[in-house]
């Protein structure tokens, strides 16, 4: 199928104005997708036959969203209304709720997945890395039923499976489960708090290394230890990856370590997590008692960072929204980004670190050969979008369109 985009507004370059960034300047262009790539882009396109023909009529084309971060398997969306209980014991009361609340809702666990995907998609997302209880009382089952899921929407976004034990690796006994997870088509094995969870650092991370080495499959873990012991599990994760020279991907959800530890360890922290291409997904948490990592200090660094929703509304919290522009906003007004560039730069975050353009002003996208996936917004500029949370209008996956604002 081919699609052409008529009056599509496209970022060009910025304007400078004694050496500032003042504006963003953009042109009106028509663009043809074939094959699920953008196959021309010129001024005018003249529509042959067979080619499906979109008038944007001025509105911004930017790189769709990417959502890092979310479980699809267990959340009150789509579901009657229940805010969470106060957690008394931590992450203990969390875990214990879960060992009667999953079974319980495993009936309803698909539709309301389901519910959170067409959200998602309808929010500009046409990726999402979605991580799966594996525990005791659910076992598989979850990792199951959300990869069939997932495939049944092929054709609208690609996707990433963390096979996760919630309730600790070594505390909840799963590691058959987690490699019955992976043989399944699970593509990451997760990890939760070594020190706080397993309370077996070396013992913890070591297996979950192992594991992913042997399976060839990646590495996602939820570490919320902070201060030096957080950073004290980061430098044992890389000493096993070391060990078993380990080439595959390693994300660090939260990594509140990050946040507060000194600058001097901060750097010495960040100098090997570079070397070791570990990246980093955040929810970009504020507040009292919530700690916001160093986002523009890591990506100085050479650090990828990515930003993700982890839940919309659960038994964890009620406050998630799917929606990710908000969320760029959100990470903008906490770091100062009040300018056009910074504002602009901000999507990189959300999108799988693609831009229209770069900090210099050069435009880097869309490109021949590129995969269409985009959104469109009735907008003037990205900054404008990030800023003043403009609504997604259309989405295309692949040079398809996959939602229409009504």
């Amino acid at each position: 199928m081919s699609l052409l985009l008529k009056n599509v507004r496209l970022e060009t370059g910025y304007q400078f104005e004694n050496e500032e960034v003042i504006a963003t300047n953009t042109e009106l262009m028509d663009i043809l997708m074939e094959d699920g790539v953008f196959k021309k882009i010129e001024k005018q396109i003249e529509p042959s036959e067979n080619v499906t023909v979109l008038d944007a009529k001025g509105r911004l084309l930017l790189p769709s969203l990417k959502d890092m971060h979310i479980h699809l398997d267990k959340t009150y969306y789509s579901g009657p209304w229940k805010a969470p209980t106060i957690a008394k014991k931590g992450i203990w009361t969390r875990i214990e709720e879960e060992q009667q609340l999953l079974p319980e809702q495993l009936p309803v666990m698909v539709d309301r997945a389901q519910a959170i995907i067409e959200m998602l998609i309808s929010n500009g997302h046409t990726h999402v890395r979605t991580h799966c209880n594996v525990d005791p009382q659910i076992g598989t089952k979850h990792v199951e039923l959300v990869l069939e899921l997932l495939e049944s929407y092929r054709d609208k976004i690609t996707y990433e499976l963390v096979a996760f034990p919630q309730h600790g690796l070594l505390h909840s006994q799963v590691e058959q489960q987690l490699q019955q997870a992976l043989q399944m088509g699970a593509t990451y094995i997760g990890g939760l708090d070594p020190a706080t969870v397993d309370q077996d650092i070396n013992r913890s991370l070591e297996t979950m290394v192992r594991l992913a080495h042997e399976a060839d499959k990646g590495i996602d873990i939820h570490l919320h230890d902070g201060g030096t012991l957080g950073e004290y599990e980061i430098h044992r994760l890389m000493d096993y990856l070391e060990h078993y020279q380990f080439k595959n991907e390693v994300t660090i959800s939260h990594a509140f370590a990050l946040a507060d530890i000194s600058a001097t360890s901060l750097e010495k922290l960040m100098e090997r997590m570079k070397k070791h291409q570990i990246n980093i997904a955040t929810t970009v948490p504020f507040g009292q008692n919530r700690p916001t990592i160093p986002i523009f200090q890591l990506t100085n660094a050479g650090i990828g960072v990515a930003v993700g929703h982890d839940s919309l509304t659960d038994h964890w919290s009620p406050f998630g929204s799917g929606d990710t522009v908000d969320k760029l906003k959100i990470l903008a007004e906490r770091f100062y980004c009040s300018d056009e560039r910074r504002l602009g730069q901000c999507w990189k975050f959300g999108s799988g670190n693609l831009t229209p353009l770069n900090e210099q002003g050069l435009q880097q996208w869309p490109k021949i050969g590129d995969e269409a996936n985009a959104v469109l917004v009735e907008a003037v500029c990205s900054a404008q979008v990030i800023a003043r949370n403009r609504p997604i209008e259309y989405v295309l996956f692949r040079g398809n369109v996959t939602f229409e604002k009504q």
